[in-house]
């Protein structure tokens, strides 16, 4: 998955995005991907995160949670 169309625009808008593949999870077979927002405009002390089995399923989790803190992120391949 290019996770690109997520990040570049997160970006744009000022938000530090960070998505991380843990080799000693994905080992232990548990949850290895982590998706981390924060930033602009958010408040310090808020950020945006989960560790899922996939890319995808960490997307399907924050996206709607960033999308209501009013940020656009286009649609994949838009």
């Amino acid at each position: 998955m290019d996770v690109v169309w997520v990040m570049e625009p997160l970006a744009e808008q000022g938000v530090t995005v960070l998505f991380k593949a843990d080799a000693e999870r994905m080992r232990a077979g548990v949850k290895p991907w982590t998706f981390i927002a924060s930033g602009a405009p958010f408040r310090e002390d808020l950020l945006v995160r989960t560790d899922a089995a996939s890319v995808e399923a960490c997307l399907k989790v924050c996206l709607p949670r960033l999308h209501a803190f009013g940020l656009v992120i286009p649609e994949a391949g838009a």
